[in-house]
């Protein structure tokens, strides 16, 4: 499912196992619960989050193949990962997915609502497959998309392509920040981009707010923040 480590002021967050970490809710409840556990540690506002993953896959999206089986689902499962990208965005401290492997969809927004994309370059794509499988995205997919890809034919390339995006394409995209050549070599250059961010040190209740206003969008999305920055109440649960 998933585990989380504390080195130091590094939290690192693994999604574990050889599978795909299809996002089912029990997966998205398990990392948020994980999340909850960072924000109440006393440590949190200094600290950095590394997100990563064993095996082939980071995430190859949500479990398509439990919404069909089971149709109810489907709702609960964008909600909840609405709450975890929500919760990232507001969570006080930097934030780091070491992409390990594949992050299809889903995927690709969970590896994207991190402040830092680090990719390993001789396996795995980035990829938002629902042109290809017709499923249509969600509104609020497209503002993690529009605000976290600056380039327009970046854009066009990933949403109305489905262009699978290697690591060292991802970086001349400036989808990716940097690229490694393993999935080790990933996991140790996020330990020290993380560590170096903790030594040059903020406070991280402000870099969180901070995070906040920048995405706002997303948030206005996910969970129904108004132009006053107050939380509205509202199902705006997507249908996969």
């Amino acid at each position: 499912m998933c585990s989380l480590e504390k080195r130091g002021r590094l939290f690192i967050l693994k999604l574990t196992g050889d599978g795909e970490h299809r996002l089912n809710p029990t997966l998205l409840d398990s990392l948020r619960s994980n999340i909850n556990k960072i924000r109440s540690d006393k440590s949190s506002s200094e600290s950095v989050l590394i997100t990563t993953s064993d095996g082939k896959f980071f995430s190859n999206g949500y479990d398509l193949a439990l919404a069909k089986s089971n149709p109810s689902l489907s709702v609960p499962m964008d909600s909840k990962l609405r709450s975890l990208v929500a919760d990232l965005i507001s969570l006080p401290m930097p934030t780091i997915a070491a992409v390990t492997g594949h992050a299809s969809a889903a995927g690709f927004i969970l590896a994207m609502s991190h402040d830092y994309v680090l990719m390993r370059r001789d396996r795995g794509f980035l990829y938002m497959s629902e042109l290809d499988i017709d499923l249509e995205v969600p509104a609020w997919f497209m503002a993690v998309i529009r605000l976290k890809i600056g380039s327009p034919a970046a854009r066009r390339d990933v949403m109305l392509t489905a262009a699978k995006v290697t690591a060292d394409k991802g970086v001349e995209m400036g989808v990716v920040d940097s690229a490694y050549d393993s999935a080790a070599e990933t996991v140790e250059a996020a330990v020290r981009l993380g560590e170096e961010i903790v030594r040059r040190g903020c406070d991280g209740h402000v870099y969180g707010k901070m995070r906040e206003s920048l995405l706002r969008e997303v948030l206005v999305h996910t969970i129904g923040l108004d132009e006053s920055g107050s939380s509205r109440v509202r199902n705006t649960g997507s249908k996969l």
